[in-house]
């Protein structure tokens, strides 16, 4: 399923064949948390970007619309007319992070919905069938995301739980890709290594997980609090201890510099709702650091927001407009800012790719760095 085709270095240029067709890593997946991505953004739209994967979440689509139904419209897949990969998050994050009132146990967590307060209960059992339900390519398994800080004696048997919920995920996985009536019966299951900052812990777990032999691996709970430098170091002493031929999940991270750095470090997938987020609010991407389009600055510049960028903003329209559309509050120009910001994403890992091919990572990661430090607003 993951075949590594070279390294330069630590940086790893791979491939990861699934039923729904092949994901070149490194890859940032792009988020569209119910099935969309926020900004008007269709699926014609997310293929003509150049966008591998797709990612929603499991919490969401649970309490809006319902995984029931979207079973029974075939899919998330078939729902969203979207043919290529789909990975969905299990809900854990969003139910520590949301949630106001939850109770976790052993079984899993009582909490109530954010969107209108009902009664829900969350275990890995729950999770796995409502991903099953979705029918995605990628199912994330069930864990608790620990807050940032957390005493070292929570964050021990927070991660202990979190391995043991992993196996129960696992055992439901297996259950429900043999029924008959399963959508995605060939769904494959990511477990997700947390520790928070307490290197010891994060080794120990990755060394503990990797033995289950899964189809991939992600590193959970950072971004959450913790320096950029913390998190960096957590990525030297944990990646090593995970499965160097399976692929590896950062998640939630970031920008673009945060890619470039754990690309550095071994990772090979991504996600982060940055550019879609930043480009709501008028901030742009680019090759020469993150524009603010609100700024009065740019209400007379007819320059698209980059220069030879080939999305369908920079190709047909000028900074000026763009600046118009957002101070007008016209969709249209939350539209063009958020396909801006995910086809210049889409296209910086092309650029990795390339770079890691060419055994260049090195010097290509150093001149990118260097061209966001000159140009940022």
């Amino acid at each position: 399923m993951y075949e590594l085709i070279c390294r330069d270095g630590l940086a790893r240029r791979g491939r990861m064949t699934t039923v729904h067709g092949v994901i070149e890593t490194p890859v940032f997946m792009n988020v569209g948390t119910v099935g969309a991505i926020k900004g008007a953004v269709s699926t014609e739209d997310l293929e003509n970007i150049g966008t591998q994967v797709e990612l929603s979440n499991t919490y969401h689509l649970h309490v809006r619309t319902g995984d029931r139904l979207i079973k029974e419209m075939g899919g998330l897949h078939r729902f969203m007319s979207w043919n290529k990969p789909i990975l969905t998050d299990s809900g854990g994050f969003q139910v520590f992070s949301l949630a106001g009132l939850r109770k976790i146990k052993e079984e899993g967590v009582s909490f109530q919905s954010h969107i209108d307060g009902h009664k829900i209960f969350m275990g890995p059992e729950e999770s796995m069938q409502i991903q099953s339900n979705l029918g995605s390519t990628i199912a994330m398994a069930f864990d608790e995301c620990a807050p940032y800080p957390s005493t070292r004696e929570y964050m021990m048997n927070s991660v202990n739980r979190t391995t043991r919920w992993l196996v129960r995920s696992m055992n439901e996985m297996t259950r429900l890709n043999a029924l008959e009536d399963t959508i995605n019966r060939e769904q494959l299951l990511f477990g997700i290594n947390q520790g928070g900052v307490f290197e010891d812990i994060r080794i120990d777990h990755a060394k503990r997980i990797s033995e289950l032999d899964l189809p991939g691996y992600a590193i959970g709970g950072l971004a959450v609090g913790e320096s950029h430098e913390q998190m960096y170091g957590i990525l030297d002493v944990t990646v090593p201890h995970l499965p160097q031929d399976k692929p590896i999940y950062l998640m939630g991270v970031g920008t673009p510099a945060n890619i470039l750095e754990s690309v550095e470090r071994g990772v090979d997938f991504f996600d982060c709702v940055y550019p879609t987020r930043n480009g709501r609010h008028g901030h742009a991407y680019t090759a020469f650091g993150k524009l603010n389009l609100l700024n009065a600055k740019y209400e007379k510049d007819d320059r698209p927001i980059e220069e030879g960028c080939g999305c369908p903003a920079c190709k047909r329209y000028s900074r000026a407009y763009v600046r118009h559309l957002l101070k007008a509050k016209e969709m249209l120009g939350l539209r063009l800012m958020v396909l801006h910001n995910l086809y210049y994403y889409n296209n910086l890992m092309a650029d990795i790719r390339k770079a890691i091919e060419e055994g260049r990572y090195s010097e290509f990661k150093k001149e990118t760095l260097a061209g966001f430090e000159a140009g940022n607003e």
